[in-house]
């Protein structure tokens, strides 16, 4: 790091709410908070962190995520390391043995675990009535995860009628087991028998408006919101033309995704990764 970049991270850090505000982020790890979240905890008013957050975004000393409608911050430890590393370089005066100790505190910094493999990794896809997408999802998930993912789907307000009919008749023309597919409450998935979930990918926009039960530190989350066919009026051929798009769009990221180097990389890694499915063009690449 050159003393121009030092000086402007210095800069950056040279106020009292921006040094709460980064000691807060790396309190949580790199699961970050939410702005809202962030402003309580600190005591201070909305539009007040706004302009600290951007200014910490610029210099590259948080990074920010999209979840639904929500901005979540996390602190950056590499280049706070980076920083750190910039005095630690020069100062001659530290033994071998406290340049060890240094660069093992600095590597604690950035040595965030990649995802550990499982066997195999739990992915629970969300959406409020748990009747259309997020059980086509889960279907897709189980048929093409083979026995590296397992699939379960859940919601807020589960549907009382359970799937979509058309929705089950398309899995399963598809060639998909549909027997034992059902709507749910997300409830089921914080219980303590419940199996531990590496993945939350919501399908919807409404989820982001609503309080999502706590699924611990470690998941890693995404947002790939998708038409809900539940509200679509059109004709039966249009109908089905909807559904055939709405199987490929879903097909086509998961098949991205369980191709994805988990265990090589780390969560904020993995997170982008999971954030760029949410674009269509990202498809396309």
């Amino acid at each position: 790091m050159e003393s121009n970049e030092a000086a402007e991270l210095f800069a950056a850090l040279g106020q009292t709410t921006r040094l709460d505000l980064i000691r807060a982020l790396l309190a949580e790890g790199p699961t970050g908070m939410p702005a809202g979240d962030i402003a309580e905890q600190l005591g201070v008013a909305a539009s007040t962190l706004s302009f600290h957050l951007r200014a910490l975004e610029q210099a590259e000393l948080v990074v920010v995520r999209r979840y639904g409608r929500s901005l979540v911050y996390a602190a950056n430890p590499k280049r706070l390391r980076d920083l750190l590393g910039y005095f630690a370089a020069a100062y001659c005066g530290f033994s071998t043995f406290h340049r060890t100790a240094l660069g093992t505190f600095l590597d604690t910094l950035t040595s965030e675990t990649p995802l550990m493999a499982t066997d195999p990794y739990n992915v629970l896809f969300l959406c409020t009535r748990n009747s259309a997408r997020s059980i086509m999802a889960e279907a897709i998930l189980n048929k093409i995860g083979g026995q590296r993912f397992r699939a379960n789907s859940a919601g807020s307000a589960p549907a009382e009628e359970g799937p979509l009919p058309e929705v089950l008749s398309q899995l399963k023309a598809m060639g998909h087991e549909v027997s034992a597919l059902r709507s749910k409450s997300w409830d089921e998935f914080i219980q303590p028998s419940a199996p531990k979930i590496d993945f939350v990918i919501a399908l919807c926009d409404t989820l982001s408006g609503q309080v999502c039960p706590d699924f611990g530190t470690t998941v890693v989350t995404a947002s790939w919101p998708m038409p809900d066919p539940a509200k679509f009026s059109g004709s039966p051929v249009e109908r089905a033309t909807m559904l055939n798009e709405l199987y490929a769009s879903l097909r086509r990221r998961l098949e991205i995704f369980i191709n994805l180097p988990i265990t090589s990389l780390n969560k904020l890694s993995l997170q982008a990764k999971l954030d760029e499915l949410a674009d269509p063009h990202a498809l396309a690449r």
